[in-house]
């Protein structure tokens, strides 16, 4: 790696630099688009990233979730620099190239299930997961549509509307798209009988009101985060998932797994739902599938994605060309580095760490997550009364010292981690210690 591989803070952060550059933005770009830490970056790679005041931050964010082979990927920025001057763009739909249908074979190859499957590739996570419905009403003839609590799924109508969260995600954009329900997720640390009741409890509620109150022969698709990602990293208890998908396949309906934030080796299994078992019908994919650039997938049974007309799907700038050659990069990274051993390392070094934090501080309510997709949950001391004040000191603290995080949470009261799979282990124990240094200073 070319960027050395260290923390280094040389002015406060954001640095005079950044601090123009921020004017800039305030000028020319809507209040809208948020900032979380307003550093201007000018490399990154590893476990670092490096702003226009020469100071060189860890990186406990990845982009969201999105630079799991790092930023600049030797495999990534070859294929990407050949592919920019061979051809850009001619559109999949008009005349198509061989990199996109790659991409799908090994989307086919390497998703759960061995059964027959079809793929296509769009932009962004959203439009993913907005195809995902629209194959599965078209294959069911359904309506409904299904979603659960701290369910996080875009910004576009309808997955703002599959959104959990009012803000600020859905507030005042409404009126929004028909025919979504929600229903209890299996949030081990907030159910009210406990943890162990937490699977069993849940499902049934959510089945009681699929039955109840829409019909079951009414639903196409039940759509669900194997982890939920900006609903705060919450992993459902063990057992629920599966129950799920049992209850989908019983009543002919499209079980989608979103993994657009779990994917790609974040979770020490190559995809989330791998840990129990579950083969989705149809799954979602973006975030970490191209390092960086805009690509996203739907990938499902071939029976199900063979029913749509020609010219149903589809998107002009759907697999570009340059993408579609950084995924096959970061595939090849993934498997040549075993980027899905290097996750589970990350996360055996994070939770106990954290896990000692929480025993020695009262305000970490909670510590979850797999691999290298880890959370903690601050609370105030002695309940489990949300603390985003506490959250927003740790961040202030971390950024003020070199490490990069990132919240999350329905509360707004997660610290959630994201390292790249490939920093070094150094830095990881560093930003832990900082981490540390900023929860004992409470």
């Amino acid at each position: 790696m070319s960027i050395p591989q260290e923390r280094r803070v040389v002015t406060a952060i954001p640095g005079p630099k950044s601090q123009e550059l921020l004017a800039r933005k305030q000028a020319a770009v809507p209040p809208g688009i948020g900032t979380t830490l307003p550093i201007f970056v000018t490399r990154a790679g590893g476990g670092v990233v490096q702003d226009a005041d020469g100071n060189s931050l860890i990186d406990f964010g990845s982009g969201i979730a999105v630079t799991n082979v790092g930023n600049a990927a030797p495999k990534v920025v070859e294929r990407v620099q050949k592919q920019v001057a061979d051809f850009t763009h001619t559109c999949f739909m008009v005349t198509p190239y061989e990199s996109y249908v790659q991409v799908c074979e090994k989307l086919n190859e390497l998703t759960p299930g061995d059964h027959e499957k079809r793929t296509f590739l769009v932009s962004s996570g959203a439009e993913a997961v907005e195809n995902a419905v629209k194959i599965a009403r078209h294959a069911t003839g359904r309506p409904a549509v299904v979603v659960f609590d701290h369910g996080y799924h875009g910004r576009t109508l309808l997955t703002m509307t599959l959104t959990a969260k009012n803000m600020p995600y859905k507030h005042k954009f409404g009126p929004f798209a028909p025919e979504v329900y929600r229903v209890p997720l299996a949030y081990p640390f907030r159910w009210p009988s406990g943890p162990e009741n937490c699977a069993e409890e849940a499902a049934e509620q959510a089945i009681d009101m699929i039955n109840k109150q829409i019909g079951a022969e009414n639903v196409a698709a039940v759509v669900i985060e194997p982890i939920a990602g900006e609903g705060g990293f919450i992993e459902p208890a063990k057992g629920f998932l599966p129950r799920m998908a049992e209850f989908c396949k019983a009543n002919g309906i499209v079980f989608v797994a979103d993994e657009v934030q779990t994917g790609f080796a974040r979770t020490g299994t190559l995809f989330a739902c791998e840990d129990e078992g579950v083969v989705p019908d149809i799954i979602t994919t973006a975030k970490g599938i191209a390092g960086g650039l805009p690509l996203a997938a739907i990938t499902g049974r071939a029976e199900i994605m063979d029913q749509v007309h020609v010219g149903g799907l589809g998107g002009t700038y759907g697999g570009n060309p340059v993408a579609c050659e950084a995924a096959l990069g970061v595939l090849e990274t993934i498997e040549e580095e075993d980027l899905v051993a290097k996750a589970r390392r990350i996360g055996d070094i994070m939770l106990p760490r954290l896990r000692a934090l929480q025993e020695r501080f009262a305000v970490i309510g909670d510590v979850r997550g797999r691999g290298a997709m880890i959370a903690i949950e601050l609370v105030e001391p002695g309940t489990k009364e949300p603390n985003p004040t506490a959250v927003q000191a740790v961040v202030k603290r971390c950024h003020a010292e070199g490490l990069l995080v990132l919240t999350a949470g329905t509360y707004g009261n997660v610290l959630r981690f994201l390292p790249p799979l490939v920093i070094p282990e150094h830095l990881l124990e560093e930003g832990l210690g900082i981490l540390e240094k900023a929860i004992a200073e409470l």
